[in-house]
């Protein structure tokens, strides 16, 4: 007899993390964007981010979760976007996210059980280890795929954060009733 959980009791555990969940975490690059940098004339950094993620943060914030986004880089695009979507919390230029996580936590009196993260990439780990509920993109790092909760069928920068907020407020019982206010 194996002592692997089945598919089934490893679903319902993963359910039963999520309706703990009080913080909704991302990475950036990779994650929000497809991991590439575009480069201006001036040296200045371009990057894309998928219009859905923006609008799964506001949906996780209007079911009383609180959204935010660690980043081992900063700069002008990422500061207008977060400006843009009002995240509760971002962390930037952090290439030690295990240090900027425990401030995190700290700061915000936190609890690691009651967090979800998103990561795609080494730096991540720390991070998606130590957290209540782990994702990852479809594209992430295979190091990183092989120790999340929940590898997304999405990858990064297409939505990814839309699928991972999808999941926790489907598992908590919230989806349909944000759905429902667009329905009229």
């Amino acid at each position: 007899m194996s002592s692997e959980p089945t598919e089934e009791l490893r679903a319902g555990d993963l359910r039963l993390r999520a309706a703990a969940i009080e913080w909704l975490l991302s990475d950036v690059d990779g994650v929000l964007t497809d991991g590439r940098l575009f480069y201006g004339p001036q040296g200045e950094t371009w990057k894309a981010f998928h219009v859905r993620d923006g609008l799964a943060f506001k949906l996780a914030q209007r079911a009383g979760l609180k959204v935010g986004v660690i980043s081992a880089r900063g700069g002008p695009a990422l500061e207008r976007r977060v400006r843009e979507l009002g995240l509760d919390v971002v962390i930037t230029n952090r290439e030690d996210k295990a240090s900027a996580y425990r401030e995190f936590l700290d700061g915000n009196g936190a609890r690691a059980e009651r967090v979800a993260y998103l990561g795609d990439d080494l730096v991540d780990l720390p991070v998606l280890l130590r957290c209540g509920l782990s994702f990852a993109p479809a594209d992430a790092a295979p190091e990183v795929r092989d120790r999340v909760d929940h590898l997304l069928v999405t990858p990064g920068g297409a939505g990814a954060v839309r699928e991972m907020v999808e999941w926790v407020l489907r598992a908590r019982g919230d989806w349909d009733e944000l759905v429902d206010a667009y329905l009229g």
